[in-house]
């Protein structure tokens, strides 16, 4: 990748207010926007052409960069209503933004605040006036880079410095981060899914009690569930089986997240075990896909790219179906290390990576994608109706295993 010719020194030119500082020693300078200073982390690239305010709210992105492949981004402004942190005392997990053009103002009847001045607010760090495209190709080559991404409106940059701290950092692999984004305590969730000049809802007749274990969970998986006719009830990633048990759930429900699930399974992987062994219905998205395929037994791995986007095409082995989806993830479970009894349900249609397992014979599934979009397509909102349709189905076994006791 080029980069501008610079003066002789250790500066970055004047004209440069931000910089993309990758592990290999690659400078990209740019024009700065939102939040200023420093920060170290992993660079992935998105390649939606919709929904950036909910992309750079998930929690999932804690630990990385994203490099946006859609060179229109900001434009639109930002809104109250399109957050997907659900932890309101979280800020943001994501540490910066790349972006091609420079933003303009905002021209949206939705928006309340400029794209720069949302940044600031959230704390992030974005580079605009960058080739997306070629940095999206080396990341494509060589795999997601370690890289600080800083923003100075002076300019001055100490590139040497930069240059260690980026080549310095040890990466996401091996790191809990489910840890940063969880929520400090339990609440509850009523609100349902957003319609067209209405907004959002409220779930008032509750059909199931589902409790959710949040390794950074994303606040349209919680409106999903609450249509789909669930009291929800939301607990911390430290949460023990026996606290989620005395709550007398009708099943559980096993968030995205960030970081290696390997990490964050060092603690949550055994009370996902004691779940299962519970007999309550188990549904896991993303991170507890991931932790889930441990706990049955099977292995993780990092991914050279990761999928980063909302137009990956995945097939449903269950129905034969092939669906459009939403993606974000790093990690994915090794097919080959899943033992016998654990079915792999879905898969990529992009390289043939894992997206979907279940024990099989028990109402335990998970999927790696995003059901609940936001963005992305809403091809996959039915796996919340098989979830409750799970839970229905336990119900009854209960209801008949009472009677027959009697």
């Amino acid at each position: 990748m080029t980069t501008p010719k610079r003066k002789a020194g250790a500066w970055a030119e004047p004209s440069a207010t931000a910089v993309l500082v990758l592990a290999d020693g690659t400078v990209i300078e740019g024009a700065g926007l939102g939040a200023t200073g420093s920060v170290v982390a992993e660079v992935c690239f998105n390649t939606a052409m919709t929904g950036y305010q909910e992309i750079l709210t998930d929690p999932s992105y804690a630990g990385q960069i994203i490099t946006f492949t859609f060179p229109h981004i900001g434009n639109v402004g930002t809104n109250v209503e399109d957050s997907e942190t659900s932890n309101p005392a979280q800020a943001s997990g994501v540490r910066g933004c790349v972006l091609r053009a420079a933003v303009t103002d905002p021209s949206n009847y939705r928006s309340s605040a400029t794209f720069s001045a949302w940044l600031a607010q959230r704390g992030i760090i974005g580079l605009a006036n960058i080739d997306t495209r070629a940095l999206a190709a080396l990341i494509r080559d060589k795999g997601m880079p370690n890289a600080v991404i800083a923003h100075d409106p002076a300019g001055s940059f100490d590139l040497p410095k930069l240059k260690a701290q980026a080549a310095g950092w040890s990466g996401l692999a091996g790191l809990d981060l489910a840890k940063d984004v969880t929520c400090g305590q339990s609440y509850t969730w009523d609100e349902t899914r957003w319609s067209w000049n209405t907004g959002f809802g409220r779930q008032t007749a509750p059909e199931f009690h589902v409790v959710a274990i949040d390794y950074g969970i994303k606040s349209n998986i919680l409106r999903c569930l609450a249509s789909a006719g669930c009291k929800v009830t939301v607990v911390p990633a430290f949460a023990s089986a026996a606290d989620i048990l005395a709550r007398k759930p009708d099943g559980v429900f096993l968030s995205n997240g960030p970081g290696d699930p390997a990490a964050t399974g060092v603690y949550a992987v055994p009370v996902i075990r004691k779940l299962i062994d519970s007999g309550l219905p188990v549904f896991g998205i993303c991170l507890g896909h991931q932790m889930l395929g441990i706990a049955l037994g099977g292995k993780t791995m990092k991914m050279k790219l990761g999928h980063h986007g909302a137009n990956h095409p995945v097939k449903d082995h269950t129905t034969s179906k092939v669906e459009i989806t939403s993606m974000n993830h790093g990690f994915a479970v090794e097919r080959v290390s899943l033992p016998k009894g654990v079915e792999e349900t879905h898969v990529s249609l992009f390289d043939g990576s894992n997206c979907g397992l279940r024990l099989t014979g028990r109402p335990v599934f998970s999927v790696q994608y995003h059901p609940e979009a936001s963005p992305g397509p809403e091809d996959s909102h039915h796996l919340f109706r098989r979830f409750t349709n799970h839970m229905r189905a336990a119900r009854g076994q209960i209801a008949l295993a009472e009677r027959d006791a009697a």
